[in-house]
């Protein structure tokens, strides 16, 4: 097992002082709500002017799902914003692999800019209705696998339930 200093965090993704906070996106990557949304906000407009950007470029239909791409972080304390796009959850179907494609992509990219410490959010568990404990155990275990060579992969939940759940899993 790769050695991976992993942390959690019971706050909010916007105000995480790390290299690289990870944005739980939709395809559009014009905002949305959630942590989308929050980061857009408290990110501010050249986060979305990036956005826009390589929507007119690389993704014109979109970010595909389980993808991920980074832009500036705009007034937040990070110096870059990953972009990924979760699946929605869906009992009739597994699509465990993409929401561990999230993770695993975000990290890719997040090692491609040199980063160094990267924040999560809990992807897909809010409105696209994944599981939190399912949601936690994917997350904990591709950052495991996936996060050698970083100082710190910190888990950011929103509340103590999603703390409670990851740190069952941590």
């Amino acid at each position: 097992m790769p050695n991976v200093n992993l942390t959690l965090v019971q706050g909010d993704i916007t105000e995480q002082a790390v290299d690289a906070v990870v944005n739980a996106a939709n395809s559009s990557l014009l905002g949305g709500g959630g942590v989308d949304g929050a980061i857009h906000r408290k990110g501010g407009p050249e986060i979305l002017a990036e956005c826009r950007s390589l929507r007119e470029s690389r993704y014109t239909e979109g970010l595909p799902t389980g993808e991920a791409v980074a832009t500036t972080a705009g007034l937040l304390q990070a110096r870059w914003v990953i972009h990924t796009v979760g699946p929605v959850w869906a009992k009739s179907e597994d699509r465990s692999e993409l929401l561990a494609s999230c993770y695993r992509q975000s990290l890719r990219v997040a090692r491609e800019l040199g980063a160094r410490t990267v924040a999560f959010p809990a992807v897909s568990t809010g409105i696209y209705g994944w599981p939190l404990d399912d949601g936690a155990r994917i997350a904990v275990a591709t950052a495991r696998s996936e996060g050698e060579g970083f100082e710190e992969v910190r888990f950011v939940l929103f509340d103590e339930r999603s703390y409670d759940v990851f740190a069952a899993e941590v």
